[in-house]
């Protein structure tokens, strides 16, 4: 009773950082309007702000997971949370002295933090408890990690975006005193919630330093990558978390574009259900909106379709095998997407949209088929397949090549091939009962 006791409360803790992750990797992502002024970026200075994420967990997430084997689970998230604090804390001095270097450091550090408590937090959450629940309570964990990325737009809106945000050619006719008073306007909306956030996940580090966490496996047991890359169900859900992360990313980003392509603004003003959700989101009529502004609303359904099909599927991979679910699921968003190749309007719209829900179990899924038994060996696997998080930065601009060739319809077949893959790797795994 006392065990289990422990791992409830060591779960909520842990699901605290999912949700805490999630929420500012979003809510930086609401920071680019305002440092674009700031710093008077070009867009592809801006662009380097993804960049800088993904680089760190593709350079980050093996030397993240040697450490872990040294210093155990729990100093490793310890340790993430502190040098995600530090990235905090370097937005004070990127904002005061308007340097887009030091605010690259600070994303990169803060990036690192939150890579290394992937690689920490994902394989403990899965061995937290009893072993045919692995897949559930890391699908759990990750609606929450959904949620952070929720709410964020709207925090961000809120408290960063809030005010208007001069462009650079109204920034120039103001007088030396007026542009100095704006800078440090702009500049306080940076330091003031991103100070906040320092002081909260240190208050998080320090529970976690007082907590009793269960030592479950022998964290500081000896083996080699090469030993660990000797497991083929592994080095397969290393491809499938690649291909995962990238087709997710690759129709994220560019549903706005293709909806245009599809001239979907005109379908949304005609119709008066669609008319009325871009008026009670936006604050403006539809006919004073942005093009991308009415379509970028419905965008919101492709991302918090991942939060909904997460809850459901922490229940559905309790009582379903996890590789059962996972590859009716890639099933079912291939099927989507082929809807969306073959019709137009809202009907392609729709179903390009409701492949985020089947996209929502895929990740946590993914992960605790491929660490399934290995053992000790977990904290070098857990990096690995943080490692293939780049799959975002690569598959994203393949996809954009394929469409300026071959146009969005087209291109969207080599995404159906990424999750062509993962129904492979569910259904080569459906009959397996994970046991971490």
């Amino acid at each position: 009773m006392n065990q289990q006791k422990s791992y409830r409360s060591s779960f909520i803790l842990l699901t605290i950082l999912f949700f805490l992750w999630g929420f500012i990797t979003v809510l930086v992502d609401s920071l680019i309007p305002r440092l674009r002024e700031l710093f008077t970026l070009t867009y592809f200075q801006a662009g380097m702000v993804q960049f800088a994420f993904f680089g760190a967990f593709f350079l980050l997430s093996i030397p993240a997971s040697y450490i872990l084997t040294k210093i155990g689970y729990k100093k490793g998230i310890i340790l993430g949370l502190c040098t995600m604090a530090l990235g905090c804390l370097l937005f004070y001095p990127a904002a005061s002295y308007r340097m887009f270097g030091i605010f690259m450091v600070a994303y990169f550090i803060l990036a690192g933090g939150i890579t290394i408590l992937q690689v920490a937090a994902n394989p403990y959450v899965a061995v937290l408890g009893s072993e045919d629940g692995a897949s559930s309570r890391l699908n759990l964990s990750q609606a929450f990690n959904s949620l952070g990325t929720a709410i964020a737009p709207v925090i961000g809106a809120l408290f960063i975006l809030s005010d208007k945000i001069k462009t650079t050619d109204e920034i120039a006719i103001l007088t030396d005193s007026e542009k100095g008073l704006y800078l440090a306007t702009e500049a306080s909306a940076v330091q003031t919630p991103f100070l906040g956030l320092a002081i909260f996940i240190f208050i998080i580090a320090i529970g976690f330093y007082f907590s009793k966490l269960p030592k479950l496996i022998n964290e500081t047991a000896v083996g080699s990558y090469r030993d660990a890359l000797k497991h083929k169900n592994l080095v397969m859900g290393i491809i499938g978390i690649f291909f995962y992360v990238g087709a997710e990313v690759a129709i994220g980003s560019y549903l706005v574009n293709y909806f245009l392509d599809m001239n979907m603004v005109e379908v949304i003003k005609q119709n008066g259900f669609m008319k009325s959700i871009v008026e009670g989101i936006l604050s403006t009529g539809i006919t004073e909106s942005d093009d991308k502004a009415i379509v970028g609303v419905f965008v919101t359904f492709y991302w918090s379709g991942a939060m909904i099909g997460r809850f459901a599927g922490a229940y559905l991979t309790r009582i379903i095998k996890p590789g059962k679910v996972l590859g009716i699921f890639a099933t079912i968003a291939i099927t989507l997407i082929l809807i969306s190749i073959s019709t137009t309007g809202l009907v392609s719209m729709w179903s390009i949209l409701a492949v985020g829900l089947f996209n929502s179990i895929m990740f946590p899924t993914i992960f605790t088929l491929a660490i399934d038994g290995i053992g000790s060996l977990k904290p070098k696997a857990s990096g690995m397949l943080c490692t293939a998080i780049v799959g975002g930065a690569v598959i994203p601009p393949t996809f954009g090549y394929l469409t300026d060739q071959i146009g969005f319809k087209s291109a969207l077949f080599f995404v159906i091939l990424c999750y062509t893959y993962i129904l492979y790797y569910g259904f080569k795994n459906s009959r397996k009962q994970v046991k971490i």
